[in-house]
């Protein structure tokens, strides 16, 4: 990064086409537009006043994870106090129920998202949704496209898992053992966790990797610390390395309900990667979210049919 020129030309969005470019002079690398993409609505209209800024960053995911973690363990901590589950062989909660664990989760992910939809905006001093980028417009408008996405991509997954051989005993399976257990599992996986997901992984981590990316390849120069200051653009690079990065952070949460089946944990890697990859392409989270919910509920919409309303539930046992 050598000599910094001003370009009057209009700021190029690679990733979208369907809104207004913005035309103010702003200062750019010696590099191709192709390998930049305006990742945050900042530079919508006329620039602001103020410098950009680049947000969320990863000060504000830690702290993201801090109020979450926070929520689960008070509110698991007040459960237990009530319901005094038995201590088995394997830890503490080995005789907790699903209720229980799915029950303290929801509240967890609900006490968290109100929290931070109040919090985070007087850091960010614009609104939450805005910050995390959640643009539910672009959702809207490309709904025909995206959940027919999420289905196949669903269907996909579960006729190449059906190939795969699975432990015996696996953590998921608790879950599955009367119809109760499975509505409520049902109705926690299709409305509550994928949009909790979406926010951590593409709201917040998403663009945090990438903002960290970019800012260590950063040349030590005052001119390149100039440049860093008089936009918020995020390089292709680094939105490639956050996806891949968050991608293994998305199937690592999901390995101790399937014992860590290697197979399993690629694929859903391989479906992080597409989620990332609408969320960047949409410039919106709320995109990626429909997607996730999609691909939940054909989960649950076939096993509703194969169990005959989750009357028989031996009938998905791996």
């Amino acid at each position: 990064m050598s000599d910094l020129t001003p370009n009057p030309s209009p700021a190029v969005r690679p990733f979208s086409s369907e809104e207004p470019a913005v035309t103010a002079p702003v200062f750019r690398p010696p590099i191709s537009p192709e390998d930049q993409t305006l990742f945050f609505p900042n530079a919508e209209g006329t620039p602001p006043a103020e410098p950009p800024v680049r947000i969320p960053h990863l000060g504000h995911a830690a702290l993201f994870l801090a109020i979450a973690g926070l929520f689960l363990l008070l509110i698991q901590l007040l459960l237990l106090g009530f319901n005094h589950p038995p201590i088995g062989v394997r830890g503490a909660t080995a005789g907790i129920s699903p209720k229980f664990l799915v029950g303290s989760e929801a509240l967890s992910y609900l006490a968290t998202l109100a929290a931070a939809w109040f919090i985070f905006p007087l850091f960010w001093k614009r609104a939450f949704a805005e910050g995390i980028q959640a643009n539910p417009d672009a959702a809207r408008r490309n709904a025909l496209r995206l959940i027919p996405i999420g289905i196949i991509l669903s269907l996909a997954v579960q006729a190449i898992s059906s190939l795969i051989s699975l432990p015996k005993n696996i953590p998921i399976d608790d879950f599955f053992r009367t119809p109760s257990d499975v509505w409520l599992v049902a109705a926690f996986g299709t409305l509550l966790a994928p949009l909790f997901e979406e926010i951590l992984f593409r709201g917040f981590l998403l663009p945090a990797f990438a903002i960290a990316y970019d800012w260590l390849s950063l040349p030590r120069t005052p001119a390149a610390h100039e440049q860093w200051r008089s936009n918020n653009k995020l390089t292709r690079p680094s939105l490639v390395f956050s996806a891949v990065l968050t991608s293994i952070l998305f199937a690592a949460l999901h390995g101790q309900q399937t014992a860590f089946t290697w197979p399993v944990l690629a694929l859903l890697f391989c479906v992080s990667l597409v989620l990332s990859y609408v969320r960047i392409h949409l410039r919106s989270v709320m995109a990626s979210t429909l997607i996730h919910v999609s691909y939940n509920a054909t989960i649950f919409v076939f096993a509703f049919i194969v169990t005959g309303g989750f009357r028989h539930l031996d009938k998905i046992a791996h």
